[in-house]
């Protein structure tokens, strides 16, 4: 039985001695976010590329938990294209990668992710803010290259808001 007791002092010791680290987390933790102007700006941005195409198309930019902050479908843009714009945009703030980043078969089964080019992450010093996701393009490659012409279309404006 000595080594019962052994133990449990031993656990009691390791509670205690995490217990000031625990106090030390803060209650409130602060969290950037796009304003509602800037994630305009990053969707007409990335429509604004795509018609330079010649192609219309759906773009939604999402806040870091995936919540629709602002959704646009051009004129012409096929209504599907809004849905899977969505779905590209959660992807890549959930994952924090390119919505095409992951060829994981697991992920693949999940109904509200889509794995294919044409969503991005939007990060400001390496942190984390939101996603936007394109969906129109005939070829997934260029939904990313519109998403991404939306990003660089406040890049600096966010780098420097830092």
């Amino acid at each position: 039985m000595p080594t019962r007791k052994l133990m449990m002092s031993a656990a009691i010791a390791s509670l205690m001695a995490a217990s000031p680290a625990m106090a030390e987390d803060p209650m409130i933790v602060s969290v950037k976010r796009l304003s509602l102007a800037t994630a305009q700006r990053i969707a007409q941005g990335a429509i604004d590329a795509c018609r330079e195409k010649g192609i219309q198309i759906g773009v939604t930019v999402v806040d870091r938990d995936g919540v629709i902050q602002t959704q646009l479908r051009d004129t012409i843009a096929p209504p599907i294209t809004v849905p899977i714009s969505y779905k590209k945009a959660y992807t890549a703030a959930n994952l924090n990668a390119p919505s095409s980043a992951r060829a994981d078969a697991a992920l693949d089964r999940l109904d509200f992710l889509m794995l294919l080019a044409g969503g991005l992450p939007i990060q400001v010093g390496g942190a984390l803010v939101g996603g936007v996701g394109v969906s129109g393009s005939p070829g997934s490659d260029v939904d990313e290259q519109c998403a991404q012409a939306g990003i660089d279309a406040v890049q600096d404006d966010l780098e420097m808001a830092m």
